[in-house]
């Protein structure tokens, strides 16, 4: 430890709930030396305890027979475990610590491991760090965890990983340290009140992109109760966890586990059925191609590699002052915004760039409300607002296929065709082949039956000619043969 900042600020955060016997010893095993180290305090948050363990931890403090700051809170009412680490954690934020410990007030985790776990926080060797009671075997077995719990354990940690790509030996220890910028970077404050609050704040470090790491911990199983019910916390965290993984996808959507750094910018994905790939299959001969809107970069090379000229206009086309540009091919638009918000707009603009051009083919990105998934959930009184996808926080008009027909043709567009797009399963399992396989068969439904399957459209239409257009090609074919009529009367 002679490495270790010296000087950062410790929080040592014990959750307490009818610990009247167990509360005292569980202070008294909290070693000395971590005043050596660290500026520490110690906070016990008695949860509505209905016995002593308020006025034992509280006697305590007043005897002076610890050598720490305390600090003894009780709530007037029971906010669950969850709701009472939200407190602890939203106490160490406030007060300008660095690193906060989580202490059980029943002794089940080991006080006497807290210096090598905060060792690790202290040396920026991670963001968060658990004590895992499942990293030595069948240790866990040997301090008296029941099988049952031990098998249950396994069982959901296994799953967790298998859909989080993650790598952890438990998700379910309650001995957890976090450094308070990691805190900071996740909405905590909107998980669960109970007891699988643990798992969503987990997800949430992870969506974030933060590091845990994990040391063994020896396993103690004494008289304590269990305040959990089994059943219903393994389906909260099954529930918690599907949900954040199919969050990706735009699908169902929860603000608390929308905290990614990444940016919503748009993306090019590499899977041959995505937006992208797909409409460059769509592309045979070397075209001219202008692109409105949001895109990547990775897909103008894709396109320029193709020998494909390609035009970007930033923006949105309905507040372009442009209303004629060069001769193009295709005029793309991945993005939905302005469909979704001002389409008849949009669309009136399209017929205005069109009027001189009426072979060029317009191809849009469109979010299909009709995909199945959108449909079983409206069966049951629900659907999301996400960050993009079917329906996205941008959203003021939303389409099916055949409403998206409708709005075209009444404009005087007629569709050339429609291609179904899948949703991207990459990443969904740790598995890449059983990823590629799911797309590839969602691809061949939606191909079949693009109204119901389809996660998005990507239609391909074409203005019908302007009036504008068909006067002038009048006058024009007109003075040609004027002039042949001409030229043959003075022959």
């Amino acid at each position: 430890m002679e490495n270790m900042r010296k000087h950062g600020r410790l929080l040592i955060f014990i959750v307490a709930y009818n610990a009247e016997n167990t509360i005292e010893s569980v202070l008294k095993r909290i070693p000395i030396e971590l005043d050596d180290f660290y500026d520490v305090e110690i906070l016990i948050i008695d949860d509505s305890s209905q016995d002593q363990t308020f006025a034992r931890s509280e006697l305590t403090r007043r005897s002076g027979s610890i050598p720490f700051k305390m600090t003894v809170l009780f709530n007037p009412v029971n906010q669950g475990y969850g709701g009472n680490q939200k407190i602890g954690f939203h106490y160490a934020v406030n007060n300008g610590f660095d690193w906060v410990a989580l202490v059980h007030g029943d002794g089940q985790y080991a006080p006497e491991c807290l210096p090598q776990l905060t060792e690790i926080l202290a040396n920026n060797e991670a963001d968060a760090v658990f004590g895992s009671r499942m990293m030595e075997g069948s240790s866990a077995l040997k301090g008296g965890m029941p099988l049952y719990k031990f098998v249950g354990n396994k069982i959901l940690t296994t799953f967790q990983n298998f859909l989080l790509g993650s790598k952890l030996s438990e998700f379910h220890s309650g001995y957890r340290l976090y450094s308070i910028n990691a805190l900071k970077k996740i909405p905590f404050d909107l998980n669960s009140n109970d007891f699988h609050f643990d798992t969503e704040i987990i997800i949430q470090l992870f969506i974030s992109g933060q590091i845990i790491r994990e040391i063994p911990i020896p396993t103690y199983y004494g008289d304590e109760i269990c305040h959990v019910n089994g059943m219903k916390y393994a389906l909260d965290v099954c529930k918690a966890t599907i949900q954040s993984k199919v969050q990706r996808f735009h699908i169902l959507y929860d603000r608390k586990y929308d905290c990614s750094p990444v940016s919503q910018e748009a993306t090019f994905s590499h899977q041959n059925y995505s937006v992208g790939r797909l409409f460059l299959k769509e592309l045979d001969a070397p075209s001219t191609i202008l692109i409105i809107g949001r895109f990547s970069d990775t897909l103008k090379n894709e396109l320029e590699n193709g020998g494909h000229a390609v035009h970007h206009l930033t923006g949105s086309l309905v507040d372009s002052e442009q209303n004629q540009f060069s001769p193009i091919d295709y005029l793309v638009i991945l993005d939905d915004t302005d469909l979704s918000q001002r389409p008849d707009l949009l669309v009136a603009k399209l017929r205005t760039f069109c009027t001189f051009q009426p072979d060029c083919k317009i191809v849009l990105a469109v979010g299909n409300i009709g995909f199945f998934i959108t449909r079983i959930l409206l069966l049951f009184g629900r659907f999301s607002y996400t960050r993009k996808g079917v329906i996205s926080l941008s959203n003021f008009r939303l389409f099916t296929l055949r409403s998206l027909k409708k709005l075209l043709s009444q404009n005087n567009f007629h569709f050339d065709h429609v291609i179904g797009v899948p949703i991207e399963y990459q990443g969904l399992f740790g598995s890449h082949k059983l990823s590629r396989i799911l797309t590839f068969f969602h691809y061949l439904f939606a191909k079949l039956r693009p109204s119901f399957f389809a996660y998005q459209f990507l239609v391909v239409a074409r203005a019908k000619p302007s009036l504008d257009y068909l006067l002038s090609s009048a006058v024009r074919v007109s003075a040609e043969k004027q002039a042949e009529i001409a030229k043959s009367d003075t022959v």
